[in-house]
């Protein structure tokens, strides 16, 4: 299940970004924040502010991780040799419920996790109901036969607001496979992520 329980375009007003790149999002129609102070003038923001910010717009891009998961994921991208920026961001995209939304098998991050705690989702032919799951390179993800007659999955992959990428090779309209762990120049986001500052905020 979502973790998030408040409206999730609310996190694009306060971000005044569109971070998941919807045609939906309000902030296409008010790119104030919300609530009664949304409109006053912002003061200036302090460096603190800037990682900070990076920080929520990277964890709620995926679906809004607790921020213990998100922690986790950031220390084991450390122990890794590299570039931690780019180690956190690989972590993130071996996501199980990532690979789902890559695979346009759902049409929000928020519909893939849910897609997969329902039970509709399996790794190399053995179902799967953990969306934390991080899955290795070469594993395949199928949807099941129920899931394929959902009007949110036939919504999903005719979606024309985001491609497939390279790294999440399809196979027929059920299956695909993750041939790599991506770089960030490969990830498709909306918008500028900067994982770099996220590293800065934790390595305080």
């Amino acid at each position: 299940m979502s973790k998030r329980h408040s409206a999730k375009h609310k996190l694009d007003r306060r971000l005044g970004e569109n971070i998941w790149g919807r045609p939906k999002s309000p902030v296409n129609k008010r790119e104030y924040g919300p609530g009664q102070h949304g409109q006053r003038r912002k003061g200036k923001v302090s460096d603190y502010g800037i990682q900070l910010r990076a920080k929520q717009k990277l964890k709620g891009y995926y679906g809004d991780v607790t921020e213990k998961q998100f922690r986790h994921c950031y220390d084991e991208a450390a122990r890794m040799k590299g570039d931690t920026s780019q180690n956190l961001i690989g972590l993130l995209e071996r996501r199980l419920d990532m690979i789902v939304y890559r695979a346009k098998f759902a049409p929000t991050i928020f519909a893939a996790r849910q897609l997969v705690s329902h039970g509709h989702v399996y790794v190399n032919g053995v179902k799967c109901n953990i969306a934390s799951r991080r899955c290795a390179v070469n594993d395949e993800i199928t949807i099941g036969k129920k899931a394929q007659e959902m009007a949110l999955v036939l919504e999903a992959q005719s979606l024309a607001e985001r491609d497939v990428p390279d790294y999440v090779v399809q196979d027929g309209t059920t299956k695909v496979t993750f041939i790599r762990v991506p770089t960030l120049d490969e990830v498709p986001y909306p918008v500028k992520m900067e994982p770099n500052l996220v590293v800065e905020f934790y390595s305080r």
